[in-house]
């Protein structure tokens, strides 16, 4: 945990030292301004949840509006957060632990639109506990002593997981979390050298092709539609360019609910940018779009995460929310 508060304060320091220098290329913005469009920089991870950027770009919804996007790839929302504070990039795609914990550590960053939620069903959501098919194991109570794999150690699929556990009348605790990519959970699991996996998709997916099954939704054990992960900015790039933020919320918005919509239009985007196989992607259960997070969600995720030792103190979620 201390290793983690030093990295965040470490943010804190360089978004400081780069608030009174150069904030990025092209103006004093940090995007590129040519002919009445605004050139911006997004900071995503190559995965399902973030495709509604991308089919609103291809569907002009952004171009109308006078910005053009360029994405860069990243492994995770946490190391999204120190490219957006330090200018790198004017936006970026994270869950909400990660910004909760950024926040609540006084690095400055700012959601400004809404990015993935659960489904609110249980067992039919884009994320799941799940186990071998011959395992004995039957609900997440009984993941008391077992290896259980999760994509980032104190994060937010490591507060769901608790969720589900204690949920289910078991203590937290005693579960041995291990950290292991989404894309290495499959194969691990069906080797037997994991007991269990916190998996969403496509490798959700994967682990079902393979015969596993599902003993838990904890997502859904936070909070019914839980808001998963937002859009951002830093502070400072918001309040000096509210008009290109307005314009990002606004295209965002009807990206989003255009996705939500269009399912199949998803699916066909999401081959454009990553190299799942189009049979595994036709299987997966996609997330939900909505057009605003859910606070009562948040306020919940905040709860297990203070409970959980993530923040140092509880995160200010009027100053972090739009």
């Amino acid at each position: 945990m201390r290793r983690l508060f030093v990295g965040l304060t470490a943010v804190s320091v360089l978004a400081a030292a780069t608030a009174c220098g150069s904030s990025g290329s092209g103006g004093p913005d940090g995007a590129s301004s040519s002919g009445g469009t605004t050139t911006v920089e997004v900071g995503l991870i190559p995965i399902v949840d973030v495709a509604p950027l991308y089919l609103g770009r291809k569907k002009g919804f952004f171009e109308e509006r006078g910005l053009e996007l360029s994405f860069s790839s990243a492994q995770g929302g946490a190391a999204i957060v120190p490219g957006v504070v330090s200018g790198q990039f004017e936006f970026g795609f994270s869950n909400m632990t990660s910004l909760m914990i950024a926040q609540s550590n006084d690095v400055p960053v700012k959601a400004v639109a809404n990015g993935i939620a659960s489904t609110g069903v249980v067992g039919e959501d884009f994320e799941a506990l799940t186990v071998r098919g011959d395992s004995p194991i039957k609900s997440a109570k009984e993941l008391e002593g077992k290896k259980v794999a999760i994509n980032t150690l104190k994060n937010i699929n490591e507060t769901a997981v608790r969720a589900s556990v204690g949920a289910a009348g078991g203590d937290p605790d005693k579960v041995d979390f291990v950290e292991l990519a989404f894309d290495q959970m499959p194969a691990a699991l069906d080797g037997g050298r994991i007991d269990a996996a916190m998996v969403v998709e496509p490798a959700l997916a994967t682990v079902k092709s393979q015969g596993g099954r599902e003993i838990a939704s904890p997502m859904v054990d936070i909070a019914p539609k839980l808001t998963v992960a937002m859009y951002f900015t830093s502070t400072r790039y918001a309040r000096e360019n509210p008009e290109v933020v307005k314009k990002f919320q606004e295209a965002t918005a009807e990206s989003l609910a255009y996705a939500d919509a269009h399912p199949d239009e998803v699916r066909e985007t999401v081959t454009t940018y990553t190299k799942i196989p189009a049979d595994v992607l036709a299987k997966v259960t996609l997330p939900k779009w909505p057009a605003e997070p859910d606070r009562s969600s948040l306020t919940a995720l905040a709860k297990l995460g203070y409970a959980d030792g993530l923040f140092e103190r509880f995160p200010d979620l009027d100053a972090l929310l739009p």
